[in-house]
């Protein structure tokens, strides 16, 4: 039986965190290649892409200029045509308004520069080579924190992904002429580590406060939609924002 990715190739960024990985190993699963980025955890990639078998491991500093290009190309040159692009790197930087200005000014320049900047680079990036291949795929993790204002310590981090999404749409609607398509998912709290110490310095009822469901998506779950979402077969979903918090803010 054929499987519903057979022959695709992905480019995932960010691989080696929690839902990267998962993300990584579903997509494999459903018999894509895999483009595994990471910035720091060669170790980490490298044992990811050997437990899948058709995957490569490719290292780029997305908090820089050129390395998102440097990293779309260098997937291209290794491993020809890609098909689908998802952007899950990303980072949340605590900040204050009571920060001194340089700090405050930090703290934006680099949550911008990561969550939005390098993703939107990629996606320009993506869009030249899906048009010269026929069409192509791309999903952007956004975030609960992107469909309303978010926290006072996080504000930038809300900022991006808000945009994010924006930047998502505005290519479902600009390039779907060229049959490329692109959604948004938007998670809210998810199971890594990150939540894991925000749970170990405020406690459960803390983080799950708010949260109908009375739990934490797991990575799987972001996983799993996102290799929906990549099926041939899903056109009619581009421009979507898929929601995943648990009935903790609906739209």
């Amino acid at each position: 039986m054929t499987k519903p990715l057979s022959g695709r190739c992905v480019l995932v960024t960010g691989a080696t965190g929690s839902i990267g990985r998962a993300i990584a190993r579903q997509l494999s699963q459903d018999g894509a290649r895999v483009v595994l980025h990471y910035a720091r955890s060669g170790d980490a990639a490298r044992t990811l892409a050997s437990e899948l078998g058709e995957a490569i491991a490719i290292q780029a500093d997305l908090s820089t200029p050129d390395g998102p290009t440097a990293l779309w190309q260098e997937a291209e040159a290794k491993m020809g045509r890609l098909d689908a692009l998802v952007n899950n790197a990303g980072q949340l930087t605590a900040s204050s308004v009571e920060d001194a200005l340089n700090d405050w000014h930090r703290v934006w320049a680099s949550d911008i520069q990561l969550n939005l900047i390098a993703a939107a680079d990629l996606c320009r990036a993506a869009i030249g080579h899906f048009r010269s291949h026929g069409g192509g795929r791309i999903v952007n993790i956004a975030s609960r924190a992107g469909q309303g204002g978010y926290r006072a310590e996080a504000m930038s981090y809300g900022a991006t992904k808000a945009a994010l999404i924006n930047l998502t749409q505005s290519i479902a609607r600009g390039f779907g002429p060229d049959n490329i398509q692109a959604v948004a998912i938007a998670p809210g709290w998810v199971r890594t580590a990150m939540s894991d110490a925000y749970v170990a310095q405020h406690g459960a009822a803390a983080a799950l406060a708010g949260i109908p469901v009375g739990r934490m998506a797991e990575a799987d779950e972001i996983a799993e939609l996102v290799g929906f979402v990549l099926r041939p077969s899903q056109v009619s979903l581009s421009a979507a924002v898929l929601d995943v918090n648990g009935a903790s803010q609906m739209r």
